[in-house]
């Protein structure tokens, strides 16, 4: 966290006042720490490894702000939003300073390399984004276009994160982990889409059903919809045609869903990117670095049980 508001500070108080806001109630650090052991994967993490996980994490917040902002929302991690609290220019602004700030952090470290591994994932986020709108509103809604979606918008990050580390500390290694952070990160944002239908507000830090009040299709739902009959796949429809559903509507769809076998679908493929996460760390040096990122695996398969 001293890393991040190293790099974050700036000498304008309106940009510090809404950088300590979000400072006060920090992320799980997951990103960042994959820098960390990636790097650690051959021994010990040199001070540079530090700097690319505080620029990461920067990139992820920035994301989230930007997020936020897009979609109106009012609350992350149990508080409200910069969007909510300021306004959405302000998150807009301010999302663009992070980015900005970790750029500059970055291109500081004089590691050509690793500035072409952020900006290849900066831009594919940006495309994720883009990608969003169209999960939105529509029940055809395929599955391959979901994946593209997770791709960029999640598991894109996730490899830039081990890649990052991999190019600061273990070189030898950065294919392995680049294809361990994509594998995660896909199965990452597979169980997080599942505890919208299945999760509470304690632990996701967001109320339940907030995708489908959005109206946003995600996976457990486009494996649903499969198993569905002609009058349920009506009712889900009908759902999406209301502004501003209510608990009952959005209750009856996760019920549809969790009846009609999705979250089953999803924890299976989720399953998949587990297993491949797994596969791609075969070859790693021994080490509790290399434990670690196995556990991560199955951390994260675990919030979704």
């Amino acid at each position: 966290m001293e890393e991040l508001g190293r790099i974050a500070v700036a000498d304008f108080s309106m940009v510090n006042e809404v950088n300590d806001y979000l400072m006060k109630v920090p992320g799980k650090l997951f990103r960042p720490t994959l820098v960390l052991l990636a790097s650690d994967i051959e021994g010990e993490s040199p001070r540079a490894a530090l700097t690319l996980a505080a620029v990461v994490e920067l990139v992820h917040i920035a994301t989230l702000v930007h997020d936020d902002a897009v979609d109106h929302s009012v609350l992350r991690r149990g508080m409200p939003t910069v969007n909510s609290v300021w306004s959405h220019q302000i998150a807009i602004i301010l999302g663009d300073y992070l980015y900005s700030r970790a750029v500059t952090e970055l291109a500081g470290l004089g590691d050509l390399e690793a500035v072409r591994v952020l900006a290849s994932a900066a831009n594919r986020m940006s495309v994720g984004e883009m990608r969003q709108l169209l999960a939105y509103d529509d029940v055809t809604y395929s599955e391959a276009e979901y994946f593209r979606l997770i791709d960029a918008k999640t598991a894109s990050l996730m490899s830039a994160a081990c890649e990052l580390g991999a190019l600061a500390g273990s070189p030898s290694h950065r294919v392995p982990l680049r294809r361990y952070g994509h594998a995660l990160g896909m199965a990452f944002q597979i169980t997080d889409d599942m505890l919208d239908y299945e999760g509470t507000e304690s632990v996701t830090g967001k109320p339940a059903g907030l995708d489908l009040r959005g109206r946003k299709v995600t996976l457990p739902l486009v494996g649903a919809l499969r198993e569905m009959t002609a009058a349920e796949v009506d009712r889900v429809r009908h759902l999406f045609t209301l502004v501003e559903p209510g608990d009952e509507e959005i209750e009856d769809v996760i019920e549809l869903v969790r009846r009609n076998g999705g979250l089953q679908y999803a924890r299976h493929k989720a399953m998949g990117y587990a297993n491949a996460a797994n596969a791609a760390t075969r070859g790693l040096t021994p080490g509790p670095a290399l434990d670690a990122l196995r556990e991560a695996v199955l951390h994260v398969m675990d919030r979704s049980r």
